[in-house]
């Protein structure tokens, strides 16, 4: 079952992941920025308070995770209150390259699923796919989103729309991560993470493949 606490800690380790604190989550979901302070958790007479349904679906869409991968926090990431230890925490093993590497041949196929030789693997705190993989960051070039070190899931397949979070690798070998900010059947606007690295266009004779990123380890 889900308990109080255990929804509460998930929003908490929901902002620590994007380097925020809960008002910081509240503040980017376009919530009042004390929805989510330790004191909003409980009312006057000491009884539980819950978050609601809409903040949850704000969170979830201002961080760009999924349902399943809430659930996966409140299930793995706090202790439970009935015995001092802490909750198994569910993982998936998928393959991980650095970006670096990534703009070399061989490692994806032509839609841009991981191929060849070469690949890591990592496990992650987090439900993936068959054809998920992982690319590590490195570098400033997509601060304060994603620092140095950090591991993006990649899911290629996935339906992209605009606004989400996206790896782009070009014909030439650039490997890139970009929010998309327009995209039709000529080409493709890219707005940067880090806003001292300039956004992109691309026609889609340059693009090599396209791919949305479902998860962040920090």
């Amino acid at each position: 079952m889900l308990s109080h606490e255990r929804v509460w800690a998930a929003i908490d380790a929901l902002a620590e992941r994007y380097s925020l604190s809960a008002s910081g989550l509240a503040k980017r979901a376009g919530l009042d920025s004390t929805a989510f302070n330790k004191s909003k958790r409980a009312s006057a007479d000491g009884r539980p308070r819950w978050p609601s349904t809409e903040s949850l679906a704000k969170i979830l869409e201002a961080t760009n995770s999924t349902l399943e991968e809430f659930l996966g926090l409140v299930e793995g990431r706090i202790k439970d209150d009935r015995k001092d230890d802490s909750l198994p925490v569910q993982t998936s093993t998928v393959p991980l390259l650095g970006f670096a590497q990534a703009g070399a041949g061989g490692f994806f196929d032509d839609a841009g699923f991981p191929a060849g030789q070469g690949w890591d693997l990592v496990e992650l705190p987090a439900r993936a796919t068959e054809n998920s993989y992982a690319l590590q960051v490195q570098g400033d070039s997509m601060l304060p989103l994603y620092r140095n070190g950090d591991v993006l899931i990649v899911e290629p397949g996935a339906p992209i729309r605009k606004g989400d979070r996206v790896v782009v690798k070009t014909r030439s070998g650039e490997v890139m991560a970009k929010v998309l900010a327009r995209r039709n059947a000529s080409g493709i606007e890219l707005v940067s993470i880090n806003p001292e690295h300039p956004d992109r266009s691309l026609v889609m004779e340059e693009v090599d493949w396209l791919a949305r990123i479902v998860w962040a380890s920090q």
